[in-house]
């Protein structure tokens, strides 16, 4: 098949080379020249593992090409997929869909053979109704047909999400609309990597909205959950694994930290409650999830400001990890930007390491001190907090790191360091959702070497 991605951003670049990866003839449009000049020397507009390499293999096959062209990324297309940004709008917190809509005239108005326009952008419920009118009004003869195909990548692991996805959802109103897109996620099928779910446009995108504000309903509320455990002495992690055995919750999305972030779920869960309200069925516990994450993510920095002794004029303070989770360098809506305005407002010096966040982190927080690594950002501080959970954090030489601080305090939002390990390297921990008094340590190597 002939497949034109219209957008290389996040959501566009690796669902194009993915497809390209899968056999299919791709050609990414991007109106921004640079990005396009970039691509053609394989420099990644974002960090995603593996996708340098995926892109060069596929672009050496002659499956993968990059324009700013758009009618010629057209021509002879089967199918065209919209993969531009759909942000938060401003006053009221509806998506943006303004890029979505340009995009579906433009294509409308350059195709010269039927083909399908895909909205692969999360939109919500009636965008694809109202693309179909702009097509019916610039192109009406020319067979083009209107689908729905949400895409649920995870920063960091999108590659593999694409490929082994748990499912793929289509939306389509049409039979030769669904018999082009069995043919575009056939590889799937055929390896029985995935099952294809077929409804209607409408439910396609609002399968969408509904996935992520039940996994951000499930992060709140096991970090209001961890909240409890230190009230009254329980250990988070343990009530985590002991609820995500059952089969009917699951394991996923229930470990406790500092609120979530990130492109999709702040985004989200504000446009499916204007999309709720719009309709008068107000979703009350995604609205509840919304107002807690954002308290949460402010309380972050009052309870590292508590554990320094309620002042921290004039201290420094060592950040570890910036973006909103690892392996990705998004800084949207991060919960360390909260922290960082929290921390520098009671008048601490932030110094600050990130693997890959750095150059987006830069203009979100002027005042930062950025450094080359975690043990530069230590050095004489007077308390080391682990934001997120980057793999080379895990392993840090925490009698070294103990020795860098001017007060080994260590402030571990992300759980990555049992109590009594970090007791004995000589710090002083405190950890989100765990008891005053530290679990006995061979009780929780049990816990662990039974998870």
């Amino acid at each position: 098949m002939r497949i034109t991605m219209i957008g290389t951003g996040y959501v566009g670049l690796v669902s194009g080379a993915c497809f390209a990866d899968f056999g299919h003839t791709v050609v990414c449009v991007d109106k921004d020249s640079g990005k396009i000049d970039r691509l053609h020397q394989n420099i990644m507009p974002i960090y995603e593992p593996g996708l340098d390499a995926l892109v060069a293999s596929n672009v050496k096959a002659g499956r993968l090409s990059f324009t700013t062209d758009l009618a010629e990324g057209v021509k002879d297309a089967d199918a065209v997929f919209i993969a531009v940004g759909t942000p938060s709008r401003r006053g009221d917190g509806h998506a943006d869909l303004s890029y979505v809509f340009a995009a579906a005239e433009e294509v409308a108005r350059a195709l010269t053979k039927p083909a399908v326009i895909v909205t692969k952008s999360t939109v919500p419920v009636g965008t694809g109704d109202e693309v179909e009118r702009i097509i019916a009004e610039v192109a009406p003869d020319k067979g083009i047909k209107v689908v729905s195909n949400p895409e649920f990548l995870r920063e960091g692991a999108a590659i593999e999400d694409f490929k082994r996805p748990d499912r793929v959802v289509v939306g389509a109103e049409d039979e030769q609309a669904v018999q082009v897109m069995s043919e575009i996620y056939r590889p799937l099928s055929l390896n029985q990597a995935a099952p294809v779910l077929f409804v209607g446009r409408r439910t396609s995108e609002l399968i969408k909205y509904a996935a992520n504000a039940f996994l951000a309903v499930k992060i709140t509320f096991i970090n209001e959950i961890s909240d409890l455990c230190e009230q009254v002495g329980a250990d988070v992690q343990q009530v985590a694994r002991g609820i995500g055995m059952d089969k009917r919750i699951g394991s996923k999305f229930l470990h406790a930290g500092p609120g979530y972030g990130g492109s999709c779920f702040p985004k989200d869960t504000l446009a499916l409650l204007k999309t709720a309200a719009d309709n008068d069925t107000p979703v009350r516990i995604v609205e509840a999830t919304v107002q807690v994450n954002e308290a949460r993510k402010r309380a972050m920095g009052r309870k590292i400001i508590k554990a320094m002794g309620g002042d921290v004029r004039g201290k420094k303070v060592a950040l570890l990890g910036l973006t909103f989770k690892p392996n990705t360098d998004d800084m949207r809506d991060a919960p360390s930007i909260s922290i960082v305005q929290a921390l520098e407002d009671a008048g601490a010096k932030v110094h600050a390491y990130d693997p890959e966040g750095e150059e987006q982190a830069r203009p979100l927080m002027p005042n930062v001190e950025f450094c080359t690594g975690p043990y530069q950002a230590a050095e004489n501080a007077d308390a080391l907090v682990i934001v997120t959970e980057w793999d080379e954090f895990r392993a840090l030489d925490l009698k070294r790191m103990a020795r860098t601080l001017n007060q080994p305090l260590l402030v571990d939002l992300r759980n990555i360091y049992p109590a009594q390990f970090a007791q004995d390297a000589g710090f002083t921990i405190v950890s989100v959702g765990k008891p005053a008094i530290d679990t006995p340590a061979h009780l929780e190597a049990v816990a662990t070497s039974a998870a």
